[in-house]
């Protein structure tokens, strides 16, 4: 879909607030990784096809722009955010750590990225959507202040809730993370933070080893809810029951920024956990009764992981399909 029509159909959809709103850039696929590297421009076509079907066709679409450097500074250091773009390569590949690398499009795909989460608080926060979906790539939830690490480069999800808190006054704002891997950079990002709650559930051990329960931050607003290889549904259920979701609901969040990660799927090649599809949507479902309850229904979702196409892809949708409906 081309940017012209993306932004007719996202004209329309505008009078009627009460939708969803997906984001995302053909820039992101310029984002090109070593071969049989996991994180592949492949993801987003995959999920660019499953949300062609005909329960998508009231999904409003709309391309997403660029961030700003001072944006991005929200979360990181400016001379980091500077060495990102300065690491660009002319052509080939830069590698950055033993998993990040860049192309010759990644600054820009990670602009759009970054961006993307931004301009989705902005239409969520106006009521312009009821909710939105960023998918875009490079993922960002284990960019650390100032150290790219796990296929990230900047943390967008973080940046969003950083954004919504500087110029839509949101006092309490809220990340939770349901991908397989630990976010460590956005619990490092808001370690020392009374302001932003981060809530993740994780395979452990795995990497980045971080996630540990006792890890809760200075103001006691990390809330990690760790999963043991081989686990499926049921447990990843019982922790949102039991640990993230009483944690959130003391904190009432004013929005709801979550890091959809889709490689808890049983069927992904990089963990050990066996969530299904209905399991993604349960938890969208119950993150969004929480946003109804404090934030108005507030929901940004912002893609991290996922590394089998098929799973990536069903399990997309599924999360898309209940923010729809919510």
């Amino acid at each position: 879909m081309s940017l012209r029509s993306c932004g007719l159909q996202w004209e329309r959809a505008q009078s009627s607030p009460m939708t969803t709103l997906l984001i995302t850039h053909s820039a992101c696929l310029n984002h090109l990784t070593p071969a049989g590297h996991p994180e592949r421009p492949d993801r987003l076509r995959a999920i660019e096809r499953a949300l062609e079907g005909e329960r998508f066709q009231n999904l409003a679409r709309v391309e997403a722009p660029a961030a700003s450097l001072e944006t991005i500074a929200l979360c990181h250091p400016m001379d980091y955010v500077t060495a990102i773009r300065d690491a660009t390569p002319q052509n080939g590949l830069a590698q950055l750590d033993a998993d990040t690398s860049m192309s010759p499009g990644s600054f820009e795909a990670a602009l759009r990225a970054a961006g993307g989460a931004v301009f989705a608080v902005d239409e969520v926060m106006a009521g312009k959507a009821r909710n939105a979906f960023v998918a875009t790539r490079p993922p960002g939830h284990h960019t650390e202040t100032a150290r790219p690490m796990g296929f990230c480069l900047f943390n967008n999800a973080a940046i969003a809730a950083r954004h919504a808190q500087k110029e839509h006054g949101i006092a309490r704002a809220a990340v939770i993370d349901f991908d397989v891997h630990h976010g460590n950079g956005s619990q490092d990002i808001f370690w020392s933070d009374a302001t932003v709650m981060y809530g993740s559930t994780h395979q452990m051990p795995l990497y980045p080893g971080t996630g540990a329960k006792n890890e809760r931050g200075e103001h006691d607003t990390i809330v990690n809810a760790p999963l043991r290889p081989g686990d499926g549904g049921v447990k990843f259920r019982e922790a949102f029951e039991s640990v993230i979701l009483p944690r959130l609901r003391d904190f009432a969040p004013e929005l709801i920024v979550i890091s959809a990660g889709f490689d808890a799927h049983m069927r992904d090649p990089l963990a050990n956990l066996n969530l299904l599809e209905s399991d993604f949507e349960w938890g969208t479902r119950k993150l969004m009764e929480v946003a109804d309850k404090y934030a108005q229904g507030r929901v940004v979702s912002v893609l991290e992981g996922g590394y089998d196409l098929q799973g990536l892809a069903n399990s997309a949708a599924a999360h898309v399909a209940a923010l729809m409906q919510g």
